[in-house]
């Protein structure tokens, strides 16, 4: 208290603005001078990672460097900075989950991934996709509660949605829908079938489709669809990756909007570049309650960014909503129909049917990989965040009182915001 009384003191003695002026000067000249040699230090002491984030991952020396060290390196690294793309091609050693498929009851391409490295190089859907899409069907993707919006059925069919706000972001929706009398396989390639979606017109909003890219041996996709928005919006432009993985009957079918340099952009459609649909297929017991396992599930998980508001699309949502899902279910059986009757496959749904196959031995190494990663992140960050700041606050605060001797403000302006960040410390 005696200091900041001295400090007023000394302001109310300054006869000019100028003396004002010279004391911020003081007062400034020494903290850039810090910030200079924290840049400095800081750099020097920098993590190999971020060496390689700085230099796109291209240098060539942190390459080899980085292919010389083990596989237990590589997983710890993957886990400290776990969203790095250029950490993402070097998957551990537990890829080796993956293995060919066996046959279901078509005759199924199968898949062995071989060298992940190249996987996530070359394809617009990768293996962090399917691990998203797996965090959102247990729930463990960490994000907001799930706001119920509404439960509806007809006959065979049974519909609940739901939806949640993020901070950043366009409304998510998650929904769980349940067709009786109908097998995985048959839904998974009903959803995947372009030319059966506008040949039947259950989804009429979409115009045009188009098959860009095809890869026969992970049945990875490039699409390219246009959709019909109301009178009011101009229709919308989509370029779409999409691949299924299965896991002992359970298939889980990514959908996402990717960069296609290729179609040029135009005023109308609208591109719409954040998209995101995908879908887990199961079977589940009926609802006739038999014990069998003769319907199927189906948890959808969406969003997009098209341009409109977002309130405003969430009441279009929750209007529209159940109108669209009931034509789902008249479509499904007409293309179930349609298989009986052996119309032959669409090139859609043959790609559907070449999947990669995962063991459950490897979703249970993605639950032990999460729970790594959260004890690594709270293990580090507790010594950055408790004795290094304080250290360097308190320290850095003498070296400037001591420096600038003339002037009380400047030292009781130091010492003030000292105490602020010490309590802050004590509370990390």
């Amino acid at each position: 208290m005696a200091l900041i009384l001295n400090a007023l003191m000394e302001i109310m003695r300054m006869p000019t603005i100028g003396g004002v002026l010279l004391e911020l000067a003081f007062l400034a000249t020494p903290l850039w001078v810090a910030v200079f040699v924290g840049l400095v230090v800081g750099w020097a002491w920098r993590p190999r990672w971020a060496a390689g984030l700085v230099g796109g991952g291209k240098g060539s020396s942190d390459d080899e460097m980085n292919a010389n060290e083990g596989k237990d390196a590589l997983y710890g690294l993957q886990l400290a900075v776990p969203r790095l793309d250029w950490l993402r091609a070097q998957l551990p050693s537990y890829v080796t989950y993956l293995i060919p498929e066996q046959g279901s009851e078509k005759k199924e391409r199968d898949v062995d991934l071989g060298s992940p490295s190249q996987e996530n190089e070359n394809l617009a859907v990768t293996l962090e996709d399917f691990q998203n899409l797996f965090a959102l069907v247990e729930t463990t993707d960490g994000g907001p509660a799930w706001i119920h919006m509404m439960d509806k059925s007809l006959p065979s069919m049974s519909y609940q949605a739901w939806r949640r706000d993020l901070e950043k972001g366009p409304p998510q929706y998650r929904s769980r829908t349940v067709f009786d009398d109908a097998k995985p396989e048959t839904v998974r390639d009903f959803f995947w079938d372009d030319e059966f979606r506008m040949k039947n017109n259950w989804d009429d909003m979409l115009l045009y489709h188009e098959s860009l890219e095809e890869c026969p041996v992970t049945g990875t996709m490039l699409v390219h669809w246009i959709r019909k928005f109301p009178f009011f919006c101009s229709d919308r432009e989509y370029t779409i990756g999409r691949r299924i993985w299965e896991v002992d009957g359970v298939y889980y079918c990514v959908t996402k909007g990717v960069p296609y340099s290729s179609i040029p952009r135009r005023k109308k459609p609208r591109r719409v570049d954040l998209y995101y649909s995908s879908w887990c297929i199961r079977a589940v017991e009926s609802r006739r309650g038999d014990g069998q396992m003769t319907a199927c599930e189906v948890l959808l998980f969406h969003y997009e960014d098209m341009g409109i508001p977002w309130e405003i699309a969430k009441l279009g949502v929750r209007q529209g909503m159940w109108g669209c899902v009931k034509k789902i279910e008249p479509g499904l059986r007409a293309y179930q129909a349609a298989r009986k009757s052996g119309e032959p496959l669409s090139p859609c749904s043959m790609m559907a049917q070449i999947n990669t196959k995962v063991t459950s031995a490897y979703l249970k190494s993605l639950g032990d990989y999460n729970d790594q990663c959260d004890d690594i992140v709270e293990a580090e960050k507790k010594p950055w965040g408790s004795n290094i700041p304080k250290f360097v606050l308190i320290g850095g605060a003498l070296a400037l009182a001591c420096t600038v001797d003339r002037g009380l403000i400047t030292k009781a302006i130091i010492f003030g915001a000292v105490r602020r960040f010490a309590k802050i410390g004590r509370r990390l």
